[in-house]
């Protein structure tokens, strides 16, 4: 592929869009024209009948048309579905309710299912034999079609809704390149999405194979040792049951105001830090470094939530890296400092812990009490099983942590070359 230096060109019949990214043979062809969607696709008006009902979809941002039964574990759409549409493959969806990742809604193809009904508050539309719906998916999941939503939305819009008819979404313009380019950047963005499925898969994969272990490396529910030992510690007899105090003390956190952040200086520690079990910096708050009360951080450190409006945050944990900025932790977080950290950090993972902190949660109280914490019970091997243990564990994290980047990098490439495959409107010539 090549990049054009121009983003548009003056053809005969008025402008046409240029990608910065083109595949080989389509370096010389026309630029991509500008035409009504009304021209290439039309409204779906079929109703559902009778025997439709079990088949009841809805849009999700994320996963696309889904079925409710499978989705939700059950039906939500309620006894009448007389007034649902009825669609089936490769029709498309628009649901023009903004959210936080789509500011002028979701648009996403019917591509799993061969068919099922969708609520009326939804526009469909179905593109004619002679389009490809797979580039269609891909130009609007790229942004392209926001331009021309934009003029939409203006009037009308309330409670998130911009209450824009299937009529009027396609009364708006799109940039389409011939057949041919359509299909090869339908294949190309499909192959990348393979490939980060099958990363997803693998790191889920890996994910469980952790869970399982972890399974059998602690031990169970009224049992006092684990179902699998390395072979140094077979025969070494039961684990200790142990408060938590015994392992290590806890490290209370940084009470400041809006008044104390700064752009830059100590880096306070919150919950958002806190992503897949490591340290985030992505989100990041920052005080005076000499402000009174801080307690600095150190590698090893175990950070805990333990106060938050979200319950699901509530236990949370990660291990503080080496090489950290300066730092230290916010009131609402505690540390835990032990002398054996990485096998306490493990400890952390397991479902015992997990209970335990469930069980000091209750209806209106997002918090856990430092010295309830402390008293935590753990069954706990020797030092030595205890390093055997924290080593595996931790280099199976290193594992799942470096195909959690590979996924990361397929995503980013993915998004980078929607970018470049489909023009931009308002881009300035090169």
């Amino acid at each position: 592929m090549s990049s054009k230096g121009k983003s548009s060109v003056e053809m005969g019949g008025g402008t046409a869009l240029i990608p910065k990214l083109r595949f080989p043979e389509f370096e010389e062809a026309d630029g991509w024209k500008e035409i009504p969607l009304q021209k290439l696709a039309r409204p779906v008006t079929d109703r559902a009948t009778t025997g439709d009902a079990d088949n009841v979809l809805s849009l999700s941002g994320e996963h696309g048309l889904v079925l409710q039964s499978e989705y939700f574990g059950k039906k939500i759409a309620g006894n009448s579905t007389d007034r649902y549409l009825k669609i089936r493959k490769d029709d498309f969806v628009y649901n023009d309710r903004t959210t936080k990742a789509s500011s002028f809604g979701t648009i996403k193809r019917l591509s799993v299912h061969e068919g099922g009904i969708v609520s009326p508050i939804y526009k469909c539309f179905r593109f004619h034999s002679s389009e490809n719906p797979a580039f269609w998916e891909w130009y609007f999941e790229s942004g392209s079609h926001n331009p021309a939503l934009g003029g939409l939305v203006n009037e009308g819009a309330r409670a998130g809704r911009f209450n824009i008819s299937v009529t009027q979404f396609l009364s708006t313009n799109a940039w389409r390149p011939d057949e041919a380019e359509q299909k090869k950047i339908a294949d190309c963005l499909d192959s990348a999405d393979a490939l980060i499925a099958a990363q997803g898969r693998r790191v889920e994969a890996l994910r469980a194979h952790k869970k399982g272990l972890m399974q059998q490396l602690f031990p169970q529910e009224g049992e006092t040792q684990p179902r699998l030992r390395f072979p140094e510690f077979e025969g070494a007899g039961k684990w200790d049951e142990v408060r938590l105090s015994t392992l290590g003390e806890l490290v209370s956190g940084l009470t400041y105001s809006p008044d104390d952040v700064r752009d830059e200086g100590l880096l306070v520690l919150r919950s958002s830090n806190i992503q897949g079990g490591k340290i985030d910096l992505n989100d990041c708050v920052y005080v005076e470094p000499n402000i009174k009360g801080a307690n600095l951080s150190q590698p090893n450190d175990i950070l805990v939530c333990v106060r938050n409006g979200s319950t699901a945050l509530i236990g949370k944990t990660a291990l503080i890296p080496r090489g950290m900025p300066l730092c230290t932790h916010g009131a609402f977080m505690t540390v835990f400092r032990s002398h054996a950290p990485e096998f306490v950090f493990q400890l952390f993972q397991t479902s015992r812990y997990q209970k335990q902190v469930a069980g000091d949660l209750g209806a209106t109280i997002n918090s856990i009490n430092g010295a309830q914490f402390l008293r935590y019970k753990f069954f706990v091997p020797k030092p030595s099983e205890q390093q055997r243990i924290a080593e595996c564990l931790t280099s199976l994290d290193d594992h799942i942590a470096a195909e959690a980047k590979k996924l990361d990098a397929l995503k980013t490439h993915k998004k980078g070359l929607m970018q470049q495959l489909f023009p931009k409107v308002g881009e300035d010539e090169a």
